[in-house]
């Protein structure tokens, strides 16, 4: 399919052009270079038009009509005189409802949509998006997340009116999953929307970037698995410059090896490793509740246990070659010993962040 996304190179023409080609499409994409009789034969020969491109920050209060209402009605004339009924998705706002002048060079650029598709049969799709955000937006231009982003990433001030302002926010890849699937659903024409919607403030969003660059310091990570929080952190991460996309965590080291932290969660628990040398035994001691997953990832392992109670004991040998998940259990004294002839490289997982206070780790050498 002949695909032409005007506003090629913007935030959503970026992202909305990488995931076509992902999928075997090869995007004609229209930008301020393209001229006008270059972007008529474009329109000719396509089959699907993403009009994308518009003025929202215009130097001259005319360029809100000539950049939306007069440039979308050009281009559904051009669109009818082929007699293709081409189907065109237009990239509009919630300011289309209001009485300003960038509002009103959108709700025309939405009537002149909705005359092409009522007049040809074409189907049409308008977006009146929300807050999108996610990568390769600018900062200080139309997107306080990508602002914010920016500015935490680099240790700049954020500046927040309201903290409790109510935003609703979607995240560019579930706008492009909506826009792809138009290629070939066949939806009915109307105003279309993008699932899921996020309902946050701007205080809260500035809170969890905060967190995130926290983060690398407390080695506690948010749930950036799921939801709001998961596109935040990606669209957050994107805004790291190549210098910083490494960062230093605590290393530990004694006689027997070294151990080092490197992750926590609020919810799951903490990620770790040690090494151990040719010899060395480590551990001795049992929990109540707290338990470990270890793996080798390097050399040989004995790995010993003893029921604190009835004293019975069970051992067991691993190594890299054939990687195996060791838990400890409650109740059972354990140690793990580099029975190999080199460095012991072992990965450990605890169910929850120490607490030096309450560390559940009571010594008892085997």
């Amino acid at each position: 399919m002949n695909v032409l996304v005007t506003g090629a190179d913007g935030f959503i023409g970026k992202n909305l052009c990488v995931r076509l080609k992902e999928i075997g499409h090869q995007p004609v994409k229209v930008g301020r270079q393209t001229t006008k009789d270059e972007f008529s034969t474009l329109l000719q020969e396509t089959d699907f038009v993403f009009h994308l491109a518009g003025i929202n920050r215009p130097l001259e209060e005319k360029e809100f009509r000539e950049g939306n209402t007069d440039l979308t009605k050009w281009i559904v004339s051009e669109l009818q005189a082929t007699g293709k009924n081409t189907p065109i998705v237009l990239s509009s706002s919630s300011q289309a409802e209001k009485d300003n002048p960038y509002g009103k060079s959108k709700a025309e650029a939405e009537l002149a949509i909705q005359t092409y598709g009522n007049e040809t049969g074409a189907n049409y799709y308008i977006y009146r998006f929300p807050n999108v955000f996610g990568k390769w937006c600018k900062p200080n231009y139309n997107s306080f997340v990508a602002t914010f982003c920016h500015n935490i990433a680099n240790g700049l001030s954020v500046d927040i009116h309201d903290p409790s302002s109510p935003v609703t926010l979607v995240y560019i890849d579930d706008v492009c999953n909506e826009l792809i699937s138009l290629l070939d659903s066949g939806k009915n024409s109307g105003y279309p929307s993008v699932e899921p919607e996020y309902s946050s403030t701007v205080g809260e969003v500035a809170e969890l970037l905060r967190s995130f660059k926290q983060s690398r310091d407390s080695l506690i990570t948010e749930n950036v698995g799921v939801g709001l929080t998961r596109a935040l952190y990606s669209t957050y991460l994107s805004y790291l410059s190549p210098e910083q996309f490494t960062y230093s965590v605590p290393s530990y080291g004694d006689e027997r090896g070294v151990f080092c932290e490197m992750l926590k969660t609020k919810e799951a628990g903490q990620f770790s490793f040690f090494t151990a040398h040719p010899g060395i035994t480590r551990g001795g001691h049992y929990h109540h509740s707290k338990n470990e997953k270890f793996l080798v990832i390097k050399g040989r392992a004995l790995f010993k246990f003893e029921h604190i109670i009835t004293g019975e004991c069970y051992q067991l040998n691993t190594s890299s070659d054939k990687p195996q998940i060791v838990e400890t259990v409650p109740g059972w004294s354990h140690d793990i010993t580099n029975v190999g002839d080199d460095e012991l490289v072992v990965m450990l997982w605890a169910n929850e962040i120490f607490d030096r206070n309450a560390p559940d780790t009571i010594a008892k050498p085997l």
